[in-house]
């Protein structure tokens, strides 16, 4: 009998990602593929430490435990290893326990066209070329920075948070104010306040998130949302229509007008944190794991920190 993904919140994921595996990428782009494949022979059987996204797949994992006889989350393994070096990714797995069972190992050939064969709705990776490949074929993908030290996962929740323009919308109002500031941005948001924006490269996986949360009452449920933007009021009201239409519900917003998110990240306690700002994602990875997600076709010129009016 054929095994099904559809119904299912389908992560793929590199074992860089899962696994701490800088000093081995190390030895690959100083001593080559021969060195790095002798180092993960000599060293299968000794586990990785985790990497930035160990955390948030745990937490995810958990998650088929809740529902007697149903499958939530379904983790697959996408790698550029071949299957012989990909074999201590497998070891570590079976080491802390981890409910992943399936991979691609590709030998060093492009994994994007493998996404859409696993019917993957989010690509974690440290590799950026991999992640814009991704997002280049329609897949909701994010380029992880470093974990951060002393991190403690929330145990109780699994939370993530997202940005919103660019990440959970389109990039349409986000061009208004690359291209034309911030006046002309809130003109355009308050002419439109009640006009829901068009979805974004995370939209789906919002949506996905939220299918989960219905699934258990407000009480006991297992996901909490959060929208960390440096969006504020009047502008703040489009964000909220649009997620009426999307009948999402969020559990917590942030609308910070230019300030820094990293605090409020912290405070929030998020497993995972989503934007396409460089800038936002460098300082949020010191203190919770953090993913970029580039723009499909690649990116926009560097964008100015969007302020409040106040402040501009």
């Amino acid at each position: 009998m054929a095994y099904d993904l559809s119904g299912m919140l389908v992560i793929g994921i590199s074992s860089r990602a899962l696994f701490d595996l800088e000093h081995e990428n190390a030895i690959f782009d100083n001593e080559g593929v021969a060195a790095y494949a002798a180092y993960q022979r000599e060293h299968e059987n000794v586990a990785l430490k985790p990497g930035t996204a160990f955390p948030l797949v745990k937490a995810l994992l958990k998650l088929n435990t809740l529902i007697p006889g149903r499958q939530l989350v379904e983790v697959v393994i996408i790698s550029r290893n071949s299957p012989d070096t990909g074999l201590r990714a497998f070891n570590s797995i079976e080491s802390y326990k981890l409910g992943i069972s399936r991979a691609a190992f590709t030998g060093g050939e492009a994994i994007a066209r493998y996404l859409q064969a696993f019917k993957v709705d989010l690509f974690l990776s440290r590799d950026e070329s991999d992640v814009q490949d991704a997002v280049n074929g329609g897949v909701a993908a994010a380029r992880l920075y470093t974990a951060p030290t002393n991190y403690i996962a929330p145990e109780d929740q699994i939370r993530i948070a997202f940005d919103g323009d660019a990440v959970l919308f389109s990039k349409e109002s986000e061009n208004i104010y690359v291209e034309k500031g911030l006046d002309a941005f809130e003109r355009h948001e308050n002419r439109h306040r009640n006009k829901a924006m068009k979805q974004g490269p995370f939209a789906k996986l919002l949506l996905s998130l939220s299918a989960i949360q219905k699934q258990f009452t407000p009480e006991n449920c297992p996901v909490r949302i959060a929208i960390v933007t440096a969006r504020n009021s009047p502008s703040h009201a489009r964000v909220i229509k649009t997620l009426r239409t999307w009948n999402v519900t969020v559990d917590e917003a942030f609308f910070l007008g230019g300030l820094t998110k990293s605090d409020v990240l912290h405070a929030f306690g998020a497993h995972m944190f989503f934007d396409d700002q460089d800038g936002h994602v460098q300082l949020a990875s010191a203190l919770v794991p953090s993913g970029r997600v580039p723009y499909e076709g690649g990116d926009l010129a560097a964008k100015p920190a969007r302020r409040n009016a106040t402040t501009k």
